[in-house]
């Protein structure tokens, strides 16, 4: 699944200078229009949001009608000034593969695949952090209007290493929004990856970061598998 002509020394050396990267053509080429055609049209979304306080998932039993959706929407841009919130909408795969959803969705086999032997691997040598020794992953789509405002991912309970975000949408444009970008102590932007089409942005943990509003005039959904290197 891995592009075989990836130079990992060039971009091992790059992110532990940096801290974070974004790897060009990561992915083999079939391999990643294959995972954009399975978010693009196969994955049953669920709406993730915080807007109220705490966290939540709407599924196929609560799933909102388009007044709630915007209601939902609302309430967390009324909040999102003075406090964490963000509403996307996602599909967690362990999760899933946990509680028997959808069997059939080829895409169960990207959690199998990066918690094989051989991509660990990959992942420590990338880091250069031997702990590693799980990956989790959740797709995510940003449509039009929805965001992830600042957080530093820091969880010392599930083990977070390193976060990544493979990026599938093809031609971003900047004046689209949907921005992951990196904020200093005053909270001024000190970096921003474009989500460019078949790239994989990693980054170490904690950084303080966020995903920028989806433009209404966007060309497309922000499409995306993201999820962490864990040390459990």
């Amino acid at each position: 699944m891995i592009n075989n002509d990836l130079n990992v020394d060039h971009w091992k050396a790059q992110l532990a200078a940096r801290t974070r990267v974004q790897i060009a053509d990561f992915l083999q080429a079939d391999a990643a229009q294959f995972l954009r055609d399975c978010l693009a049209k196969r994955v049953p979304w669920r709406l993730a949001e915080h807007s109220a306080g705490e966290s939540r998932t709407h599924g196929h039993d609560d799933a909102l009608d388009e007044a709630g959706y915007r209601e939902v929407l609302d309430a967390a841009y009324r909040s999102a000034r003075d406090s964490f919130q963000f509403v996307y909408d996602s599909y967690m795969l362990g999760h899933a593969r946990a509680h028997g959803w959808d069997p059939d969705l080829p895409l169960h086999g990207v959690l199998d695949f990066f918690n094989s032997p051989d991509y660990l691997e990959f992942a420590r040598y990338l880091t250069g952090d031997d702990t590693i020794n799980a990956v989790n992953a959740q797709a995510t789509r940003y449509r039009p209007g929805q965001f992830l405002t600042p957080h530093d991912d820091k969880n010392s309970i599930e083990g977070r290493r390193y976060a990544y975000v493979i990026n599938l949408s093809r031609g971003w444009k900047a004046d689209w929004g949907g921005q992951l970008q990196f904020l200093d102590a005053e909270g001024n932007v000190i970096d921003t990856l474009l989500p460019r089409w078949n790239t994989l942005s990693i980054f170490r943990v904690p950084q303080l970061h966020l995903v920028s509003l989806v433009s209404p005039w966007a060309g497309e959904d922000r499409l995306a598998i993201t999820g962490w290197m864990l040390a459990r």
